[in-house]
Parts: C-alpha cells; sequence; structure tokens
C-alpha cells in the first residue's frame, strides 16, 4: 500500500524517470569532476582578472614614465632628477644629506 502510494507521488515520478537518473550524476560529474569543470573555470577567471588588474597597474606606470621621459628631455630637468634620485653632483661641490629622525623616543 505504501509502495504504491510512493510510486503515485508525482515527485518519485520524476525522479525515478530514466533521463533523470542520467541527468543528475551527469550535471555533478560536469561541475566538481570533470577537467573543465565549475571550480576550475572559477579559478581560471579569478587568474585572468588579477592578470587584468596587473595590466591596468603596468600601464598606469608606462604613462607615468613616459610622461617623466617627456620632462627629462630638457637639461634642467634631467640635472634634477639625477641629483635628487642619484645623489649626483658637480665637481667641487659637497652635498648634505639631511634626514629627519621620525622616531618618538
Amino acid at each position: 500500500m505504501i509502495l504504491k502510494n510512493l510510486k503515485e507521488n508525482k515527485i518519485v515520478k520524476i525522479l525515478t524517470n530514466i533521463f533523470v537518473l542520467i541527468l543528475i550524476p551527469f550535471v555533478i560529474w560536469m561541475l566538481f569532476f570533470d577537467d573543465n569543470s565549475y571550480l576550475v573555470h572559477r579559478k581560471f577567471n579569478k587568474e585572468i582578472e588579477d592578470l587584468e588588474n596587473t595590466i591596468s597597474f603596468y600601464k598606469t606606470k608606462i604613462k607615468e614614465d613616459k610622461a617623466t621621459i617627456k620632462k627629462l628631455q630638457d637639461s634642467l630637468q634631467l640635472e634634477r632628477f639625477a641629483r635628487e634620485k642619484y645623489l649626483m653632483k658637480k665637481e667641487n661641490e659637497d652635498i648634505y644629506i639631511i634626514e629627519f629622525d621620525t622616531i618618538k623616543k
């Protein structure tokens, strides 16, 4: 009696359908175990996003460097850049570097 009522249940009829019995393991296999699974695609999408962020970072750095190179075409700016960044000096010239102590005692 219970088995007969169970067989007549609409959900049980759907779940015991041969197509559903084949489809459920197939979907589970494709989502989690296959080489092209959802988890693999999610990892690749994260990697693509990271690479796109890296590309945009380097594009901004290239723009900044191009602006710096354009500024350095002037000899005065080139001399200023060399003095500030690389601590270069002219002959017979003394340079004093003042460092401020920021550690509180």
